[in-house]
């Protein structure tokens, strides 16, 4: 049977869901691959807002396979270039974590710009425990959203998190109950793909940028002024004086 990932369109919204729950939703290398198409698949298709990862049974992801950690870092193809390719998706990300996220499986949560969780989350980096030095990306990913502080706290410490925790040092953006979680993440994914294309996605990009201290003004700017010339501004006004749900098309 294939335990990959798969990978859902419909109209403006993505799910990308991991489906291997015998196994905790463990990533193995050939996922790696099949996660990183997955990504560019959203990318190419220009209606996509929004993509969403999700994972099937009691836990969320276990992370990497332990057993196969040594090809983890293969230059070109490694863990933390599938979740740099989280990051930089061009749609808005959303991770619903419905269990348990352990180990690199946090850093790809954390990639994503939203990290709805379930009380019943919990989380914890057990790299040093496990005497494995993390990679680079994924460390700035930590410092830059959870702070150098909370990084270490994690990373040096192995200490596990509840969900209440999780949402206090920030790597959780919504906590909502168990109950709860489909409804709430449904309406947050109807939210965000209810927006002006242009912007959302203009700003998701550059936001990243900033969080990582590489923005580039004109960039910014360029961005700014094709907003400022498109028909979406135009029927996002009318419509507000209408009061009526904008009808956006991303020019």
């Amino acid at each position: 049977m294939n335990h990959a990932p798969t990978l859902d369109i419909h109209g403006h919204v993505a799910t990308l869901t991991l489906q291997r729950p015998a196994a905790a939703n463990k990533i193995t290398p050939h996922d790696l691959v099949t996660l990183r198409q997955h990504v560019e698949t959203v990318n190419q298709t220009p209606e996509v807002l929004l993509l969403v990862l999700r994972s099937t049974g009691k836990h969320f992801c276990a992370g990497y396979d332990i057993t196969q950690v040594g090809g983890s870092q293969t230059e070109g193809q490694g863990f933390g270039e599938m979740v740099d390719a989280v990051e930089n998706c061009r749609a808005v990300t959303l991770a619903v974590v419905q269990g348990g996220v352990y180990g690199g499986a946090t850093d790809m949560v954390l990639a994503c710009d939203f990290r709805m969780g379930s009380t019943a989350v919990e989380m914890f980096m057990p790299a040093a425990r496990l005497g494995l030095h993390y990679y680079l990306s994924g460390m700035e990913r930590y410092v830059s959203r959870l702070g150098v502080d909370m990084a270490k706290r994690l990373f040096l410490t192995a200490e596990k998190l509840d969900a209440q925790a999780m949402r206090d040092c920030g790597f959780l953006t919504h906590l909502v109950p168990v109950e709860a979680l489909e409804e709430q993440s449904n309406a947050l994914c109807t939210q965000l793909a209810a927006m002006a294309p242009l912007a959302l996605l203009g700003m998701k990009h550059h936001l990243n940028r900033i969080a990582r201290g590489k923005v580039d003004p004109h960039a910014v700017r360029a961005s700014v002024l094709q907003t400022l010339a498109s028909d979406d501004l135009k029927e996002g006004g009318l419509a507000w004086k209408e009061k009526r749900q904008p009808k956006f098309t991303g020019r």
